[in-house]
Order: structure tokens, then sequence, then C-alpha cells
């Protein structure tokens, strides 16, 4: 595989290089998943883009969405292109069934997901939880999303996003 600067592995040999739940999660996946090391300064999706030469249409960005309805919050993991911008209240509103969405807090994301803020993947995250996955992020031949960690990557076509547990792809981009 080769997108950018970075050295790919086999995600399955590296597992210093993942977020505890991503390591258990990609253990019982059969997706080809690989990871490289990078500079956790540089995790933030331009920097990062910028420093190992990779596409922001080859980056995807997973944000943890807070949904309210009737006193209850709900929570989904939503992936877009870094080219693009979530219709987080037009189309994930309606889809989660909210009245209100918002970015979840960060230290709200980081306790429930066991995963490193600047580095939340969709994958390993808690059981219940929607992945809602962009149309265009599925398209990808490969795609560059968080290992759960500020210190790595992890690259996989970006169909597998769509095959986890609990994800739809749909038009979520502004």
């Amino acid at each position: 595989m080769k997108l950018g600067t970075l050295e790919w592995v086999p995600a399955g040999e590296r597992p210093g290089l993942l977020a505890v739940p991503v390591a258990r999660a990609i253990a019982d996946m059969t997706e080809e998943i690989a990871v490289a090391p990078i500079d956790p300064a540089l995790a933030d999706t331009a920097a990062f883009c910028e420093r190992y030469g990779v596409g922001l249409e080859e980056s995807a960005n997973c944000v943890i969405v807070a949904a309210k309805r009737g006193g209850e919050t709900r929570y989904a993991a939503v992936m877009v292109l870094a080219t693009t911008r979530a219709d987080l209240n037009g189309v994930i509103r309606r889809h989660l069934d909210a009245r209100k969405t918002s970015f979840a807090p960060q230290a709200d994301a980081v306790e429930m997901t066991g995963m490193e803020f600047g580095g939340i993947t969709p994958i390993g995250l808690p059981d219940g939880w929607p992945v809602l996955v962009d149309a265009a992020v599925a398209r990808q031949p490969y795609v560059v999303i968080g290992s759960g960690i500020r210190g790595s990557k992890l690259a996989l076509a970006g169909e597998s996003l769509s095959r986890l547990r609990a994800a739809e792809v749909l038009s979520l981009a502004q």
C-alpha cells in the first residue's frame, strides 16, 4: 500500500501502535488494515497531510456526535473526508432522530471511547454506537483514519468502513 511517505505495515503486527479497544476490534476483523507511526504533534489532519504527503481527499475524520431528544443523549461516530464538512444539524440530526445534535465534549469522547482526542476512530467504538459513513469515504480505494492514539494512523479501503458493525453509508456532507 502506498499512501504518502509513510511506512505502512499490517495493523495486527503492531498492536502497540493502536489504542486498546482498536487493537481488540482489529483482531476480530478480516479487512486489510495497515498502520504507520507518525509524530503525535502532527496528528491533526492538516498538519498530518502536509508533513506526510497524504491528500486531504485520502484522509477521513471521525467525529463523535451527541444526539439529544427528550432528556436522553445518544452517541454516534461520523466519518467524512477531510475535504468536506458533515451536515450535523440537517442529515445527521434527522437520521439520528434527535432534537439537537452537537459534537460530543472532548472529555466525554475520550472517556467513552478509550481513545485519545485527535486519534478517535470508528474501529473499536462502544457497542451500540452507530457509525455514519459519508458515501464519498466509502468510495475511496484507500483512506487514512485515526488509530485511537495520536502516534499513528490506519489505512484501509473506504468500503471496509461500511462493513463495520452498526455502519450506515449516507450522504453526510454539507
